[in-house]
């Protein structure tokens, strides 16, 4: 089983409990503007360009057998529409100007990888976490490797939009220890101008979600002019505190299982979209202040959710 990879995170501690691998998986089914990690929507490899650490030993020139890198006028070209990603130039590029963003690695790679930190697992209460992009778009390689998880014994997480078939998210959950969900916005129009689809097959997921007895994590990216507003955060606040009432009334606990974390807008991602040739409509945002979020945490607390931020 293989699946196309643009990362693997080591000794990650903010996605789950305790010392994590979060393995990325390329692919995603919503444009939000802001996205932090625009090297995994698309669902292919794709080679990142960083000039500013280029050498112009026009090694990459030679090793380009596709027509995507060359000379003109003894001026470089990088024509993204003749590349093919195949990672040629990456390996000759003794400066770490080109980057290879994506592979296909079989289950038996990626763990390879993850059962190295095995120790640091046990010992802090961690385990895996698939993110992306959205790891559910590629739903067999992503339950093969939650499966394979679980026989070693780890605590196994997805970080999931929601924005995806509910067959393929309910197919995770006999493998999932830990889902954590963004809800970005409650009114449709604004989701769709957001992140380029509506959400009402997210909103949907959610509901679904909370019938179960998987513990969940609802979180907030705080975007400025998206969702930053006292009242825009008490509606979704208001939201997850519906469905804890909805694993309440399923059996379950849900003001034990069910939390909501608002997770700071930053500008780290802006020299990801240059090395793309992708425009970053978030450039003129600025990051929310720690007072803010404090009052946005306060809000989704006052609506009788445990809410945390970082």
């Amino acid at each position: 089983m293989e699946g196309v990879v643009f990362n693997i995170q080591r000794f990650s501690i903010h996605d789950g409990p305790g010392i994590r691998t979060t393995v990325f998986l390329k692919g995603c089914s919503l444009r939000c503007f802001w996205c932090h990690n625009p090297e995994g929507i698309r669902p292919k490899p794709v080679i990142q360009f960083y000039p500013e650490r280029c050498i112009d030993c026009n090694e990459c020139v030679r090793a380009c057998q596709h027509g995507a890198t060359y000379l003109l006028n003894g001026e470089r070209i990088f024509d993204r529409e003749q590349c093919i990603a195949c990672g040629e130039c990456v390996e000759t590029c003794y400066a770490g100007a080109r980057v290879l963003a994506g592979k296909t690695m079989t289950v038996d790679e990626v763990m390879a990888e993850v059962l190295q930190d095995r120790a640091f697992y046990e010992a802090s209460g961690g385990g895996i976490t698939l993110s992306g992009g959205e790891p559910v778009l590629q739903p067999a390689f992503s339950y093969a490797l939650l499966e394979r998880c679980k026989s070693e014994g780890l605590h196994t997480a997805i970080e999931t939009c929601g924005n995806v078939r509910w067959e393929d998210e309910e197919r995770m959950l006999p493998v999932t220890d830990l889902i954590m969900m963004d809800i970005k916005h409650m009114d449709p129009a604004k989701h769709r101008w957001a992140t380029g689809a509506t959400n009402e097959r997210i909103l949907a997921a959610a509901r679904r979600f909370a019938a179960t007895d998987k513990p969940i994590i609802f979180r907030i990216p705080v975007i400025p002019t998206v969702n930053d507003t006292v009242e825009e955060v008490a509606a979704i606040a208001s939201y997850v505190h519906e469905l804890i009432g909805v694993r309440n009334c399923a059996g379950g606990d849900g003001e034990h299982t069910i939390s909501l974390e608002l997770l700071p807008f930053h500008k780290l991602a802006g020299d990801k979209y240059r090395s793309l040739d992708m425009e970053y409509r978030a450039r003129e945002l600025q990051p929310p202040s720690k007072e803010h979020m404090r009052l946005l945490t306060e809000t989704a607390l006052s609506c009788a959710v445990e809410a945390r931020s970082r």
